[in-house]
């Protein structure tokens, strides 16, 4: 078995990765897409998470889970997988990508996760969010798959995308942020010589990566999350979200861009 092949059968790994990443930052993603579709009023995280436990229960927190799950296990196994893929099929040996061509692979990478990650992306927003309306108002999915049907018999297939295309842009934006700068700035540390192909040079080069993909992302990450919660017909178009949302001040376009900082995978 050549290095090639042992490189090609990890393809997967990022997906699988980010899947268990999932089951424990699920919580903290909760609260994040709670935050992002306040309109009015500003509670605080602490407030936010005593709330949520007190009137539902602790498992609250996992609500919608399943989901979750769902959208890594097509997101990011396919932007990871694409991009990975793609690297090792372009560059020669010795003769790594130059960064405009990473940007470009991890943009179009990122993009096509990004279309067939967004009906599980639609599904765990809603699971999510319903435990803030009432219960009159609640979707009450049982799981994804549940959701998935419903949406298709209640609302529409075209329903699963709700939001798909500044899901597409930010997973373009996201994944250049994660990937492409992540391996640029790996070399670079290394070419310093002060740093070695380590755990702290890997460490070091992902917070720079991550705090980049956050940067570009936390706008479109804010107006997905509200487009994706949106009942129909309550925004005519993304430009009407984008002034809803404004009515706010520029600041509502980066609601919980340090809790997100915290903990972003994806």
């Amino acid at each position: 078995m050549t290095d090639k092949t042992k490189k090609l059968s990890r393809w997967y790994f990022g997906g699988l990765s980010s899947a268990g990443a999932a089951c424990v930052t699920h919580p903290l993603d909760l609260l994040k897409v709670h935050l992002q579709t306040q309109q009015e009023g500003n509670i605080s995280i602490t407030r936010l998470t005593t709330s949520i436990i007190r009137n539902q229960g602790i498992l609250a927190l996992y609500n919608g889970l399943s989901a979750s799950l769902l959208r890594q296990l097509t997101y990011s196994t396919i932007r990871f997988g694409a991009y990975e893929v793609g690297k090792q099929t372009f560059e020669t040996s010795g003769q790594s990508l130059l960064f405009y061509q990473k940007l470009l692979l991890a943009g179009l990478s990122g993009a096509a996760g990004g279309i067939f990650g967004t009906p599980g992306d639609v599904i765990n927003v809603r699971m999510q969010n319903d435990i803030k309306l009432p219960p009159e108002l609640r979707r009450n999915y049982k799981h994804a798959l549940d959701g998935i049907i419903r949406v298709i018999q209640q609302e529409g297939v075209r329903h699963l995308f709700n939001g798909c295309s500044t899901a597409t842009l930010r997973a373009a934006l996201m994944t250049i942020g994660q990937l492409s700068f992540y391996d640029q700035v790996k070399i670079m540390l290394l070419q310093t010589g002060y740093f070695k192909d380590n755990p702290v040079t890997h460490t070091v080069s992902s917070v720079f990566a991550g705090a980049v993909a956050t940067t570009l992302t936390q706008p479109l990450d804010v107006l997905k999350t509200r487009a994706m919660n949106a009942k129909p017909g309550e925004f005519k178009n993304l430009m009407d979200l984008f002034l809803y949302t404004a009515k706010l001040g520029p600041f509502a376009f980066f609601k919980a861009i340090i809790w997100v900082n915290t903990f972003e995978i994806d």
